[in-house]
């Protein structure tokens, strides 16, 4: 190799992104993924709402099924969103491989998720499945954009 070939070597430290994401705190990217997810979800309902699904469920035990209120949807994001803030934040911490480890949990959860819709006594399946499809709207909003986050995440 001659003085004037420039030498390529392996880039071996980590590629940093610069987005406007990846500078804030895991617990902040959290909270604007949750309000992300429950817009879209949200969105998603009142589509489904206008497409003439019946926005009535009924939790088990119940007697008759209820109305899920405009909103209904996406204080539930918010609501469920919590838990997966503060399980980002805690992975973040102390967790080897964060956004993994949180992909992976959270996946599995919302999969868990859909029994809820399944087994809702009382109510239509055209309702069941807009629910069971809520949960994975949500998901497929606040998943990647924490988990990306946290994949960031300096040791």
């Amino acid at each position: 190799m001659s003085v004037t070939t420039p030498q390529t070597q392996a880039r071996t430290e980590p590629r940093h992104t610069t987005g406007f994401l990846s500078t804030r705190p895991v617990w902040l990217v959290g909270v604007l993924a949750a309000l992300a997810g429950a817009v879209v979800t949200e969105a998603f309902a009142l589509i489904a709402r206008a497409a003439g699904v019946p926005m009535e469920a009924a939790s088990p035990g119940a007697k008759e099924a209820a109305e899920i209120p405009v909103g209904g949807f996406g204080g539930g994001v918010l609501f469920w969103s919590v838990a997966g803030i503060v399980l980002a934040v805690v992975l973040a911490r102390w967790a080897g491989q964060p956004a993994r480890t949180f992909t992976v949990t959270t996946v599995v959860l919302t999969a868990l998720s859909l029994a809820g819709p399944a087994v809702a006594p009382h109510t239509a399946t055209s309702t069941q499945i807009v629910l069971a499809l809520s949960h994975v709207v949500a998901a497929a909003v606040v998943i990647p954009l924490v988990a990306r986050r946290l994949s960031l995440v300096q040791r």
